[in-house]
């Protein structure tokens, strides 16, 4: 059995460990997709680490490659008639269980200005408090952090009832297919995970007004993610003689419709549970209206509406136009103009009825829309079964000052893929983040604490353990 999740303080574990983690941020292994941008030895180099700094993960599970540079690997449960061999079909863990899929990516987005950052973006820089550089919370840290939990569990001699897979992706930056390949080979081989678990949620302070405990906030669910390309045709011509309501003219108007006119607010269910759960945490005055919430849905709402950003974002698909592209000289009219509009799905929403609204808000049939990529909102995971009761049970005993709660995830994650093959996925990083940690992610001075990286490790190890 592994030792006690307090054996050893947060803070020893991270420093232990943050070398290796830092050794793992040095690789460039940046998503685009632009293939000539890429840098594939990088890929091969961060891969070929591995084994050098997790040696007891490399000698006692079996690792094969998915779509050239992810990685699956499979610890056999001590019931598979094949777990010294390594074939065959994954087992039931503890209590019938099927086998889990604990998942992380090593991409990482592009650095824009390495001159804003204190450290070198690359440079796997540890300081007497944080590991710092690109991926350190997205999404390298997760991924060293439940290798490093293995690695502990092999050393203390436990070994899981059932399977246990990890999933590590190379270009979930870029909505890639690997994790797609990934679940669909679980698939051909007749598995069906029990319990998925990706990178998503994280145990986060000042993330709702008023309330003072950091919240473990749990993904049971995710936003579809739709791009789409509005565009203008026009005849063109010299810069001096421009016409009324031009290509460029006509997509203007068409974006300040898209500004003007969000989409209709609704709190979902979910979202509601998320509020009531905060309730025993929030200011006294406060307790009995969000412990009423599913009554007071309509007040709280616009509540959320209006305090803007992530909570108006829960309520509702949102458009924001990302580019915007016109004519190629200065002096030119354009003869084609193009905006992307990047759409956040709500549950309860779908692509066609998302493009259906659009036409309606923009009104305007000169302005076509394509649909560039679109992927429709995750099923949402349940919050009374024993999957979850598990997550909770693990976050309390590791973040015991935290109040688990589940949402919808705003942004996309790879485990979107294994929905097809699992009815319970969730969506959570096991280390704290302040706001300004979480601004940070794909922006300047990304960086993991270190007691907070040995948090995490000890997160993984008591959820391995209770498998």
């Amino acid at each position: 059995m592994p030792s006690s999740p307090t054996a050893l303080s947060a803070a020893a574990l991270g420093r232990a460990a943050a070398p290796k983690l830092a050794r793992l941020l040095t690789y460039r292994t940046v998503s685009s997709r632009v293939p000539e941008e890429m840098e594939p030895d990088q890929f091969e180099a961060f891969i070929a680490a591995l084994p050098e700094l997790f040696p007891l993960v490399s000698a006692g599970l079996q690792l094969e490659r998915v779509n050239g540079f992810g990685l699956l690997y499979r610890w056999p449960g001590t019931a598979s008639p094949d777990a010294a061999a390594g074939d065959g079909a994954a087992v039931d863990g503890a209590d019938g269980r099927g086998p889990a899929v604990l998942m992380a990516h090593y991409d990482v987005v592009p650095v824009e200005d390495p001159s804003r950052w204190d450290y070198p973006p690359f440079a796997g820089t540890v300081t007497e408090t944080s590991i710092e550089g690109r991926g350190a919370l997205d999404d390298k840290g997760a991924l060293a952090a439940v290798l490093e939990a293995a690695e502990q569990l092999l050393a203390e001699g436990f070994a899981p009832a059932g399977d246990i897979y990890f999933s590590f992706g190379n270009n979930e930056e870029t909505a890639g297919d690997t994790a797609a390949a990934a679940a669909a080979l679980l698939a051909e081989r007749g598995i069906r995970p029990w319990l998925v678990l990706d990178e998503g949620g994280a145990v986060a302070s000042g993330a709702f007004p008023f309330v003072s405990a950091p919240l473990a906030v749990v993904g049971v669910s995710e936003k579809g993610i739709l791009d789409v390309e509005l565009a203008v045709e026009d005849a063109g011509g010299h810069a001096s003689t421009p016409n009324r309501r031009g290509a460029t003219a006509r997509l203007a108007r068409a974006v300040v419709r898209l500004d003007r006119r969000p989409f209709p607010a609704s709190l979902p269910d979910v979202s509601v549970e998320m509020v009531q759960r905060l309730s025993g945490s929030a200011p006294l005055p406060l307790r009995p209206v969000l412990g009423n919430a599913r009554h007071l849905r309509g007040a709280l709402t616009r509540v959320f509406g209006l305090l803007g950003g992530e909570p108006n974002a829960m309520t509702r698909t949102t458009v924001a136009v990302t580019q915007l592209r016109g004519s190629k000289g200065s002096n030119v009219l354009a003869t084609r103009a193009t905006a992307n509009a990047n759409v956040r799905v709500a549950v309860g929403e779908t692509v066609a009825s998302t493009v259906s609204r659009l036409r309606s808000i923009i009104r305007d049939p000169k302005v076509s829309l394509r649909v560039v990529e679109g992927n429709e909102p995750s099923p949402v995971s349940a919050t009374d079964n024993a999957q979850f009761a598990l997550l909770e049970e693990t976050i309390r005993t590791c973040f015991p000052d935290a109040v688990p709660v589940p949402y919808i995830m705003l942004g996309g994650t790879d485990s979107r893929r294994f929905t097809s093959i699992c009815d319970a996925v969730y969506r959570f990083a096991p280390f704290r983040m302040s706001a300004a940690d979480r601004a940070s992610i794909h922006a300047d001075n990304e960086r993991l604490g270190i007691e907070t990286f040995g948090e995490g490790i000890t997160f993984y190890k008591a959820l391995m353990g209770a498998l």
